[in-house]
């Protein structure tokens, strides 16, 4: 489903600020697959997920995604096939318009039917599916987005990527900024669509526990490159100690970051 052929992204490239940020990247990702991605901060983990949605284009190497090279397609155009969400609840939705209206853009892009206006079989259509979030949402459709909650409105974000049927997600931190009780619901229903709607997807995360116990397959990254791959049963037996020892095998010095250390706690 995709696939990255010696990637490279150097920010201020010919200057004497020249950073790179992701360096000879490979990866391929197959169709179904559930893969998190762990790392400090600075290890590349957004610029890689830039790269892949369009948003940010490769210093060197190629990116294909479905068969299909798409290295100099403009983010648009894999919108089609893609679907992201943000950390922050608030990027997602259209604040000051409606629930329904905000499911009517996404429309837009991906359901089945011709799509001309906002009529009762659409609303019909959108109620089913909010009611099983099981927020409540389905009632408080004319209502602006702005007055919900953050935990509702990247449940609602989450909905939204998932009815404009994206063959990939890409999540990146999409729980980081909420409290535990709506991390743990938006969590529940990224599984479930995952599953139901057998998206490839692909989910950051600062939080070890989430990154092991979530997906197939874990990668960590350092420094813009993939030190550690691990799937299947390897994965499954995967514990926090194990991952830091892995690291420092690796890298040969102990894992630093507080924010990923305490979400392991």
């Amino acid at each position: 489903m995709i696939r990255l052929e010696n990637l490279n992204c150097t920010f201020h490239a010919g200057t004497p600020n020249a950073k790179t940020v992701i360096r000879d990247l490979n990866l391929t990702v197959g169709a179904g697959e559930f893969v998190t991605i762990i790392g400090s901060n600075g290890a590349g983990k957004t610029t890689l997920f830039n790269l892949i949605s369009g948003n940010l284009l490769p210093t060197s190497g190629r990116i294909y995604v479905k068969g299909v090279d798409v290295t100099d397609h403009p983010e648009y155009k894999r919108a089609v096939t893609m679907g992201r969400i943000f950390q922050d609840p608030l990027a997602g939705t259209a604040s000051n318009m409606t629930l329904e209206d905000n499911m009517m853009i996404t429309s837009k892009k991906g359901f089945k039917w011709p799509v001309i206006s906002l009529n009762r079989k659409m609303r019909a259509y959108f109620k089913s599916h909010l009611v099983n979030l099981k927020m409540g949402l389905e009632s408080r459709m004319k209502e602006n987005v702005s007055t919900l909650s953050g935990g509702q409105r990247q449940a609602l974000t989450l909905l939204m990527m998932v009815l404009s049927n994206p063959d990939i997600a890409l999540l990146d931190e999409h729980t980081a900024a909420l409290d535990p009780s709506n991390a743990a619901i938006v969590m529940d229903l990224t599984t479930r669509f995952v599953t139901e709607h057998r998206l490839t997807t692909m989910m950051i995360t600062h939080n070890m526990n989430h990154a092991i116990a979530f997906g197939n397959r874990l990668l960590m990254m350092d420094a813009g490159e993939i030190i550690i791959d691990v799937s299947g049963a390897d994965k499954a037996r995967l514990t926090v100690p194990k991952l830091l020892e892995m690291f420092s095998s690796v890298r040969r010095q102990a894992f630093e970051n507080d924010e990923v250390l305490l979400s392991a706690g």
